[in-house]
């Protein structure tokens, strides 16, 4: 990458400036608020509320839920209903007999998924109306106030999910994922602020402050060293004979990452975790006795909460690597078909047997990360009383989208540079001189 090769490419800087524009219209978005809501209060409820929906929600909604704006649902409610397909995908016949047909069959996952998010984004936004209305934020409640407010929340969320379509299709980069990066990006100066201001106050000593800083920046280093590690399976291919030609084998090798899962495990992870301390929020502690005594063994920095925190990671990498993102038998069966195989390891069920034995190996590696990085950040917040919320997920999000990002980048100016090479060469066939003729004889 050089600003001389950046600057000869047109495309790409048309790209990028259609992909800040549509991220600029999904902040301004973020302050328009719903019709109905008491500001004043809002304000005052947010301030107050603590772990559950005032702190992860508004990380991934971009501030708007603590404005309570028209994406105060955010993107969630179309990656919750994406993950969702992808495992009914993987477990129900019927829809991995669709998925295999090829682009038609992406189409109607396309379609499901789509009606999945206007599903859960109702849902979702009937049970936020109602919430709101019970903690008297609303300046005049009421079915039409419902109604509002759901048709505004789902329209915003559906919206978000086009402008992710159109960033991934004529910006560059992931839509989704740049919307939820540019959401999480756009709150830390805030926190930053906060963090600072709890420092000169007293409230947090120096020391903790240069320690938090040492360990983000060590936290961010690791997560992308382990993010680009691979475990590379030898592949070898047999020599070919293609009508009268023979074709010698070629050797190759199968890619595994160390987490193949991604972030999905920690998303899951965490909204399940904290489902109970969100409904407590909102119902305005009367919630009962049993919610209470949940609260009290699996409240955020519990050493019970970080228990099942780890396991569920835990449980969630295994699932979905092998249910969704690495299937075996499907690697196993494409080997097979394109004749290749692991040297040593005949084809078919023993190669994905020795498949399933490497990726276990290597997910005990990438759970074992994915848990650390989650954890430590909890941990320090109940420890030391971090006022924002610091958490591994959104750090992992942070480095992933911005590696993929940047990467994305650097194809498309090689992809110019050698648009430009060969139209060189091109011109140059055209503009080869004549040769020249020996003079006549006489």
């Amino acid at each position: 990458m050089s600003w001389s090769a950046f600057g000869k490419a047109t495309e790409l800087r048309q790209r990028i400036l259609f992909t800040i524009g549509l991220l600029i219209i999904y902040r301004l978005g973020t302050y328009i608020p719903v019709p109905g809501i008491d500001g004043g209060a809002l304000r005052e409820f947010m301030d107050s509320a603590a772990g559950g929906i005032g702190d992860m929600l508004n990380m991934f909604t971009g501030g708007a839920i603590s404005r309570m704006g028209i994406f105060a649902l955010g993107i969630m409610p179309y990656i919750s209903a994406s993950i969702i397909i992808q495992l009914m995908t993987a477990m129900v016949p019927t829809l991995e007999a669709i998925k295999k047909e090829g682009e038609q069959g992406r189409k109607k996952i396309n379609q499901y998924t789509r009606y999945g998010t206007v599903f859960l984004a109702t849902f979702q936004a009937y049970g936020l109306a109602v919430s709101l209305e019970a903690g008297d934020l609303v300046t005049d409640p009421g079915w039409y106030f419902r109604a509002a407010t759901v048709i505004t929340l789902v329209g915003g969320t559906m919206f978000l999910m086009w402008l992710g379509e159109q960033i991934t299709a004529r910006g560059i980069g992931n839509g989704v994922s740049l919307i939820i990066f540019v959401g999480i990006i756009a709150e830390v100066p805030a926190a930053l602020a906060q963090f600072f201001a709890s420092g000169r106050s007293g409230a947090i000593s120096p020391a903790v402050i240069i320690g938090v800083i040492v360990m983000v920046i060590a936290v961010i280093g690791f997560v992308v060293f382990m993010e680009r590690s691979l475990r590379k399976v030898h592949i070898q291919y047999p020599r070919r004979q293609a009508g009268m030609k023979m074709y010698e084998g070629g050797a190759s090798h199968l890619p595994i990452k160390v987490n193949p899962a991604g972030v999905i495990p920690a998303i899951f992870a965490s909204s399940l975790l904290l489902l109970p301390t969100t409904i407590s929020t909102f119902s305005g502690g009367q919630s009962g006795a049993l919610m209470a005594t949940i609260l009290a063994y699996f409240g955020p920095g519990q050493p019970l909460y970080l228990l099942f925190f780890a396991a569920m990671i835990i449980f969630f990498t295994f699932f979905y690597t092998f249910n969704v993102s690495f299937k075996t038998d499907d690697v196993a069966e494409n080997l097979q078909k394109q004749n290749g195989f692991v040297p040593g390891i005949r084809p078919g069920k023993k190669t994905e047997q020795y498949l399933d034995y490497v990726v276990t190996r290597i997910l005990v590696l990438g759970s074992a990360y994915l848990a650390a990085v989650c954890l430590l950040p909890e941990i320090l917040r109940a420890q030391f009383a971090i006022p924002f919320y610091f958490g591994g997920t959104s750090v992992l999000i942070v480095v992933s989208v911005s590696m993929d990002t940047v990467q994305q980048v650097q194809s498309h100016l090689l992809a110019h540079q050698y648009e430009g090479l060969i139209e060189k060469s091109q011109l140059r066939g055209k503009r080869r001189p004549k040769a020249r003729k020996g003079p006549a004889r006489r």
